[in-house]
């Protein structure tokens, strides 16, 4: 059976990219460091971190076994858009590496579009545009927004039906929802999928809810709300957490975020009233999981939080790390 996998397989990795003087990180570097840090520590309790980096003196103070180092040089840290994508053909693991233009030339991305090809075994690559942000999986359904795929410095001209079409060929999928509404303030890529969206299960999705009517996401989230109600998924809410502002910005702020590995989650966490509720919601959601909460404040700075700067991997690295 050929499939698109899921994050709660098995892995056997997960990839870092550390941020550095020359990323837009300079206005918070210290602290983005500290937070990617404990982070790799985290996960690396229970499997392998690949630690992408471009300055020895961002990785210098990282010490553990579950630690692989790869020095590459990046434009910035958000590893789930333009890491490789998993697909399993045959019961073995393919990488494919799609393109990567800035979340549709929004920012620089010429380093960033050629990591995976240089440092992984790639089955195969496209001149597609797909960050692995804008999609989500329980292995047989994709999950996306129109927003983000048919943005029109992404793949135009191509429609709505060709871009289904080729999801389904590519990735093995049997079926595209599209979420036509949704959105979060701050957020620059067109409203991925990753911050409002995602299966916990083969048969579950939760997602992101404002039930304050004077927010400027309650319109929208009630209706991608009544979107989801019209698939056949059971639903989980989980609340927007209260409005977090930076240097006069909202941020991007969302509990959807999180990070599936081995054995346990990393759930993002805002300093929030809503975050033990939310802890407690995903301890009765992954019982047999972990749940670790990793404070978030920092990467939401850079309109991403810890399921954007990572991206999982079920194969061996030896085994596509080739150089």
């Amino acid at each position: 059976m050929n499939y698109l996998v899921p994050e709660w397989e098995k892995q056997s990795f997960v990839q870092l990219v550390f941020p550095h003087k020359e990323t837009d990180w300079i206005c918070c570097l210290n602290e983005a460091l500290k937070t990617f840090t404990e982070i790799a520590y985290a996960i690396a309790q229970f499997q392998k971190v690949l630690i992408c980096y471009w300055d020895e003196n961002t990785i210098k103070h990282l010490k553990h076994k579950n630690f692989i180092f790869k020095k590459i040089q990046n434009n910035d840290t958000w590893a789930r858009d333009f890491g490789a994508i998993s697909i399993k053909i045959d019961n073995k693991i393919k990488l494919l590496d799609f393109k990567f233009n800035g979340w549709g030339l929004e920012f620089p991305s010429n380093y960033d579009n050629l990591i995976s090809r240089k440092i992984f075994q790639i089955h195969k690559s496209y001149n597609f545009v797909l960050e692995g942000g804008s999609i989500d999986t329980n292995g047989e359904v994709l999950l996306t927004t129109s927003k983000c795929l048919l943005e029109e410095n992404r793949n135009y001209p191509m429609s709505k039906t060709e871009i289904e079409s080729f999801l389904k060929s590519e990735l093995f999928v049997k079926e595209v929802i599209w979420l036509n509404h949704g959105f979060l303030e701050g957020d620059d890529t067109d409203s991925h999928i990753d911050t409002l969206a995602r299966f916990v299960n083969k048969d579950t999705i939760v997602y992101s809810l404002c039930e304050d009517k004077n927010d400027i996401h309650y319109n929208e989230l009630k209706k991608m709300e009544k979107e989801l109600k019209k698939t056949k998924f059971n639903l989980i809410p989980l609340p927007l957490p209260s409005p977090k502002i930076y240097e006069g910005e909202r941020l991007p702020a969302t509990y959807v975020n999180f990070l599936i590995i081995n054995n346990a989650v990393l759930l993002p966490v805002y300093e929030d009233e809503k975050d033990k509720y939310v802890y407690d919601l995903f301890c009765e959601i992954f019982p047999d999981r972990e749940i670790i909460p990793i404070n978030a404040n920092v990467l939401i700075r850079q309109h991403g939080s810890v399921h954007c700067i990572s991206k999982e991997y079920f194969n061996e690295p030896e085994q596509i790390i080739i150089r």
